[in-house]
This record gives C-alpha cells, sequence and structure tokens, in this order.
C-alpha cells in the first residue's frame, strides 16, 4: 500500500512539472502613461478667488495639481482629477498639473489662470461710504476722553514718531515714518503709506502716540476705522505700557486692540482681525492671541474695534462681536493693571506680512473717524 502511495505521489509531481515546462513565461504588464490630459477652469462668479480645475485623461489613475501663490509650493492630490482652490491676492497664477501612471510616471500640463479681487472702496481716495458705528454712551460708562479728528490737524494729544526705530521698529519694518504721511481731513485722521524712497527707506507711513498726553487704565475703547490692504501692509491700533521708557518692552506689556497683515499670509490676510497681548513672564516674552475672519476685506467698510477692559480680564470686539479674551488676574500678568498710551500707524513689510509685491497698490490709507475711552462711573 505505502509504496503505491509513493508511485502516485511521483506520478503526480513528474505531471506538474511536464505541465509547468510546456508554459512560456508570461510578459511582465506594460506601463501605459496617460494621454491627451486636458485642464478645465471653471473661476466662481460669486466667490472671489475660488477656482475648481478638472484635469481629464486616459489611462491615469489619479492627478496632481502643483500650485505656487506667493508662498510656498502647494501640491494636491485628487483621485478624480476634480478640486477647488482658493486664491488670496489679484494676479496671475501658473499651475502645473498631473495625470499619475504612478507618482514617477506621468504625463504634464501647466496652464495659468488670472485672478482679479475687486479693489476695496476705501483706498480709492475717500473713505468707506457706511460701516458700523457705537454710540456715544454707555450705561454705567463716562466719556473720559475721545477724539473725533474733526479739525483739520492733528490735536495736541498725540506725538509723531519719526524715522525707521531700531530694526525696523523691531519688527523688520521698511518704512520710513513722517509726519508728512498723517492728515486730519472730513472728521478722519489719514495715515498714508507710499512707495517713495526717502532717508533710505523704499516706503514712507506715519505713526502717532498719546504717551505723557492719554494714558488709561480700564475701560471701555471703541475705535472706529477703515484699514488698507494688500499685501506687505500691516496697520495697527493698539497700546503700550506708560511706564515703557523706564522699563522697557516687553516689560511694560502691550495691548493690540486691532492688527491686520495684508496679502497671503499664514493665518492672516486682509479680512482677518487679530487681538493680541504680549508681556514679561519671568524675563521670557508670552504672547496670547485671537482673530476673527470676515466675510470681505477690512477695508471695505468702518468697523469698530473695541477693548473692554477692567482688572480681571481684557476681551476684544469688532463691531460689538466678541471675539477673543484673557483672564488677567494672575500675577505673571501684572502689566495689565498699570496704565498704558496709545499708539496708531501702518507699517510696510516686517516679519509678519512679509514684503509689498507686484501687486500691492500705493498709496494706501487707514482712515479713523473716532478713538473713545469710557470707564465705570
Amino acid at each position: 500500500m505505502r509504496k503505491n502511495i509513493y508511485l502516485a505521489t511521483t506520478a503526480l509531481i513528474i505531471l506538474i512539472l511536464g505541465l509547468n515546462g510546456c508554459q512560456e513565461d508570461e510578459p511582465a504588464p506594460q506601463l501605459v502613461i496617460p494621454s491627451g490630459l486636458s485642464v478645465e477652469i471653471i473661476v466662481d462668479e460669486i466667490e472671489e478667488g475660488k477656482v475648481e480645475f478638472v484635469a481629464t485623461a486616459t489611462n491615469a489613475n489619479f492627478y496632481t495639481f502643483m500650485f505656487n501663490d506667493g508662498t510656498e509650493d502647494q501640491f494636491i492630490e485628487s483621485p478624480d482629477g476634480t478640486i477647488e482652490y482658493v486664491f488670496t491676492d489679484s494676479g496671475t497664477y501658473s499651475i502645473n498639473v498631473r495625470a499619475n501612471a504612478t507618482h514617477d510616471n506621468y504625463s504634464e500640463v501647466t496652464e495659468e489662470v488670472t485672478i482679479t479681487f475687486s479693489e476695496p472702496v476705501g483706498n480709492s481716495g475717500n473713505p468707506p461710504a457706511g460701516g458700523y458705528e457705537t454710540p456715544l454712551t454707555y450705561p454705567g460708562y463716562t466719556l473720559v476722553w475721545s477724539d473725533e479728528f474733526d479739525g483739520t490737524s492733528l490735536s495736541d494729544d498725540w506725538t509723531y514718531e519719526i524715522g525707521t526705530g531700531s530694526n525696523g521698529w523691531g519688527n523688520q519694518e521698511l518704512q520710513y515714518y513722517r509726519e508728512e504721511n498723517a492728515s486730519v481731513s472730513g472728521g478722519n485722521l489719514i495715515i498714508e503709506a507710499r512707495e517713495e524712497s526717502f532717508g533710505g527707506s523704499n516706503y514712507t507711513s506715519a505713526r502717532i502716540i498719546s504717551m505723557d498726553k492719554q494714558e488709561f487704565k480700564y475701560g471701555r475703547i471703541d475705535i472706529r476705522a477703515a484699514m488698507p490692504y494688500g499685501q506687505g501692509l500691516w496697520p495697527a491700533l493698539w497700546m503700550l505700557g506708560a511706564n515703557f521708557n523706564s522699563v522697557g518692552w516687553p516689560e511694560c506689556g502691550e495691548i493690540d486692540i486691532m492688527e491686520m497683515v495684508g496679502g497671503v499670509v499664514t493665518g492672516g490676510g486682509d479680512n482677518v482681525v487679530h487681538g493680541t497681548v504680549h508681556w514679561d513672564n519671568d524675563g521670557t516674552k508670552a504672547d496670547f492671541g485671537g482673530k476673527r475672519v470676515m466675510t470681505e476685506p477690512l477695508a471695505n467698510n468702518y468697523h469698530v474695534y473695541t477693548l473692554q477692559w477692567d482688572s480681571t480680564q481684557i476681551e476684544w470686539y469688532i463691531d460689538d462681536t466678541r471675539y477673543h479674551t484673557i483672564d488677567i488676574t494672575s500675577a505673571a500678568l501684572s502689566e495689565f493693571q498699570e496704565e498704558f498710551f496709545f499708539i496708531f500707524n501702518v507699517a510696510v513689510g516686517g516679519f509678519w506680512p512679509g514684503s509689498p509685491n507686484a501687486a500691492t497698490k500705493f498709496p494706501q490709507r487707514m482712515w479713523v473717524d473716532y478713538v473713545r475711552v469710557f470707564q465705570e462711573q
């Protein structure tokens, strides 16, 4: 019995080997490069900057879209060749589109799309016609100081800061601050940033402060203003501790009521308002900030930037909508239990917005309708 099993097994093995020996080696599958790549570009007629790309090709396994909008290359893969992309500034952009067999084997085309954003109305030489407003009175509060900018020149409550400061005012800014770039007209303070050579700088602007003249601790602060816009613009409505000259920064503390970083920046843009505090925490600079993204550029209308500040907390509002708060009861934040003065300026360039580019239009203007300080009765 065992011998018969052995003979049967041997015969089966020989039969299998014989059958295999009769088969020819099958050729390896041939890689097919996608062909006929075409790209349809659909610019959204409602949402500015939004574009849909539809790529089609024969034998494509997936698609890759490569963008560079002024910051860094971005790669987006799509299994079916359809994506949406939102550009954040006007300009003509090149997009590389690949139809992939594999990541290393593909066909490629380069397409261009031109993006045009509507120019914000506040940069036409006139201020916006409308926007948010706040009242002259609040229950339980007294108006202790205001500047309505109703005259034809800056009041004695302000001082101009001139020049470039140290290291571009500590921020690598590119402008030279001049008195000539600020004016009061039509009920507005107008700070104008210009592209012009002066004092070794390629841009000029203005910066005013209320130090030693108008300084406050606590209260509600309303500032109604319309912003400039565009890559490289950095307007700010902010405060420093009144002891700045004696203790320096950040030991004096800083309260940024409103900052905007124009153009294409990480976490920023012409429609984003930032509210931040900076202070010294045992020898180390500390920061805490928040932001609110609006539906249109801050240049399109007046907005009211509000700071609500007491001994326990600081709150930030835009048009009476709160978007950020900080508890300041900790001893580590004692800077914010002291008096502060105002600074209004429009910076050009700097480490946050970066430099202006070819799409940045000059002159740019920040319009300030009023600043009001209310304190509890």
